[in-house]
C-alpha cells in the first residue's frame, strides 16, 4: 500500500473560479401593438385651440397675463356695442326715411287715385243729367279728374317694385281706365241725340267703375296703408339689443377702473376714462335720439296718418254718395232693391247707407282733430253734410210726387234752387283743406321724427372705435409698468 509522501512539498492550488456575469434585467418583448413597437400609433398631436387654450389659462395666472386679457375683453364690447348701435339704427332711420318718402306718399297717391276715380264717375253722371248740352265745368271737372288719376297712376308705377301685389292692381287699372272712358263717350253721344241708350251706357259705366274700378283702386290704398305700417313698425321698436350691449360695455369698464384703483390706489386711467367717456355719449345719444325719434314717428301716425286716413274714407263716401243721388234720377226707377221687403230704388239706398258713413267718419275726424286748424273743416263739412240730407229728401219728394224736372232741378239746378251739389261741394272743399292741413302736420312730425336719427349710426360706430382705443391704450399703460 503506498502512502502520499509526508514531504515538504505543497500540493498544487486548485484553479480560481471565473467572477459571476452582471445581472440583467428581464427585457420585455417588443412586438406588434406594444408601446414603441412596429404597429404602435402615434402619439396624437394637440389642436391649436387647445394649445390656446393652456397658454391662455397660463398667461392668467400672472397680472400682465390678465391684463392683456381685459383688454380684449373691453375692446370687443365697445366694438361689439357700437356695431350693434350702427345696424340698428341705420335700419330704423332707414324705415323712417321710407315712411316720410315713399310709403306715406305713395298711400296719398292711391287715396287720390280713388277719389279722382270716384269724382270722375260723379262729374260724368251730372254732365249726363243736363242734357245734350253738358255744362263745361261738368266737362273740365271730369277730364281733370281722369288726367289726375292717370298721372298718379303712372307715378305710382315709377315707384312700386314690378312683379308686386300693387304692381299688378295698377296694371289692372291702367287698362280699365280706357275702357271706361270709351263707355262715358258713348253715353254722352247717345245722350246728345236723345237716344234713351245714353243711360244704358252710363249705368254699365257707373257698375264697371263701382265693381271693377273701385274695388281694385281701394285694394291698392289697403296694400300701400299696410306697407306704411309696416315702415312705422320697422322704425319705431327700441334698439335694445344695442343698449344691452352699451349697459354691459360701461359695466366692464367700471369694474376695469375699480380694479385698477384697488390694485394701483391711481383713482384715474386716462385711457379707461376715454372709453367710458365715449362709451356713455353713445348711449345717451342712442337712447335719447330713438326716444325721440319714437315720439315724432308715433305722433305722425296719431295725428296725420290716423286722420288722413279717416278724412279719405269721409272724402270716398261723399264722392259715391253723389254719385248714387245722380244715378237715382237717371235710372229713373229702373233698378231696385228689396229692403225689410220693401222695394226702394237701388241708388238711393246706397246714396242713404254712404251719407250714414260720411256722417261717422266726420265724426271721427273731429275727435282726431287735435288744434282749431283741423276742427274747423271738419266742422264745416259736417254742416254741409247735414244740409245736404235736407235738401235731398226735398229732391226725392220732388221725384216721388212726379215732379221730375223739379227734383233735377234740386240736384244740380242753379244757386236759387238751392241743389244738392251746392252742398256736395261745400262738403269736398271742407274735407280737402282739412285734408292738407295733416298732411302738413305729419310731414313735419315724421321728419322731425327722421332727422333725430340723423348721424346716429355713423357717429356710433366712429365713438365706439375710438373708445375701444382708448381701453387698449388704458391697459397697456398698465403693462409698461411691467417692463
Amino acid at each position: 500500500m503506498t502512502y502520499p509522501s509526508n514531504g515538504s512539498v505543497a500540493p498544487p492550488e486548485r484553479p480560481a473560479a471565473p467572477p459571476p456575469m452582471p445581472g440583467v434585467p428581464p427585457q420585455t418583448q417588443r412586438g406588434a401593438g406594444a408601446p414603441g413597437g412596429p404597429g404602435a400609433p402615434a402619439p396624437r398631436r394637440r389642436t391649436a385651440w387647445a394649445e390656446g387654450v393652456d397658454r391662455l389659462k397660463a398667461g392668467a395666472t400672472t397680472e400682465p397675463g390678465r391684463l392683456r386679457i381685459i383688454g380684449a375683453v373691453l375692446a370687443l364690447l365697445v366694438v361689439a356695442f357700437g356695431a350693434a348701435t350702427a345696424w340698428q339704427m341705420t335700419d330704423r332711420s332707414t324705415a323712417a326715411d321710407d315712411v316720410l318718402h315713399s310709403s306715406q306718399p305713395l298711400t296719398a297717391d292711391a287715396a287720390d287715385i280713388y277719389r279722382s276715380l270716384a269724382d270722375a264717375n260723379t262729374a260724368a253722371s251730372s254732365g249726363f243729367l243736363a242734357g245734350g248740352q253738358e255744362p263745361a265745368a261738368a266737362r273740365d271737372r271730369y277730364e281733370r279728374d281722369i288726367r289726375n288719376a292717370a298721372d298718379k297712376l303712372v307715378t305710382a308705377a315709377a315707384s312700386t317694385d314690378p312683379g308686386t301685389r300693387s304692381a299688378d292692381t295698377i296694371a289692372k287699372l291702367n287698362k280699365l281706365l280706357p275702357q271706361y272712358k270709351g263707355l262715358i263717350e258713348r253715353a254722352r253721344a247717345n245722350n246728345r241725340q236723345g237716344f234713351p241708350l245714353g243711360g244704358a251706357y252710363l249705368r254699365y259705366a257707373n257698375t264697371k267703375m263701382q265693381t271693377e274700378m273701385l274695388p281694385a283702386a281701394e285694394d291698392l290704398y289697403k296694400t300701400e296703408n299696410k306697407r306704411l305700417r309696416d315702415d312705422y313698425d320697422a322704425a319705431t321698436p327700441y334698439p335694445w339689443i344695442a343698449i344691452v350691449l352699451g349697459v354691459v360695455a360701461l359695466g366692464g369698464l367700471a369694474w376695469a377702473q375699480r380694479r385698477n384703483y384697488r390694485r394701483t390706489n391711481r383713482v384715474f386711467n386716462q385711457g379707461l376714462l376715454a372709453a367710458t367717456a365715449a362709451s356713455t355719449v353713445v348711449l345717451l345719444w342712442l337712447v335719447v335720439g330713438h326716444t325721440v325719434a319714437r315720439s315724432g314717428l308715433s305722433s305722425s301716425y296719431d295725428h296725420g296718418v290716423r286722420s288722413l286716413n279717416v278724412l279719405h274714407d269721409a272724402s270716398i263716401a261723399s264722392l259715391k254718395a253723389r254719385g248714387s243721388e245722380n244715378l237715382t234720377l237717371v235710372s229713373r226707377g229702373a233698378e231696385t232693391v228689396s229692403v225689410n221687403g220693401e222695394t226702394k230704388d237701388k241708388y238711393d239706398v246706397d246714396f242713404q247707407r254712404q251719407m250714414t258713413l260720411l256722417a261717422a267718419k266726420l265724426t271721427s275726424a273731429g275727435s282726431l282733430a287735435d288744434d282749431a286748424s283741423g276742427k274747423k273743416p271738419v266742422a264745416g263739412a259736417n254742416a254741409s253734410m247735414k244740409a245736404w240730407l235736407g235738401r235731398h229728401k226735398e229732391a226725392r219728394e220732388q221725384d216721388d210726387a212726379g215732379n221730375y224736372q223739379g227734383a233735377l232741378n234740386k240736384i244740380i239746378g242753379s244757386k236759387k234752387d238751392k241743389p244738392t251739389g251746392e252742398c256736395f261741394d261745400l262738403v269736398d272743399k271742407n274735407l280737402d283743406t282739412a285734408l292738407a292741413h295733416e298732411q302738413r302736420q305729419f310731414s313735419a312730425d315724421a321728419g322731425d321724427g327722421r332727422d333725430a336719427m340723423t348721424g346716429l349710426p355713423v357717429g356710433a360706430a366712429v365713438l365706439a372705435v375710438l373708445a375701444a382705443g382708448g381701453a387698449v391704450l388704458g391697459i397697456g399703460r398698465r403693462l409698461s409698468e411691467y417692463r
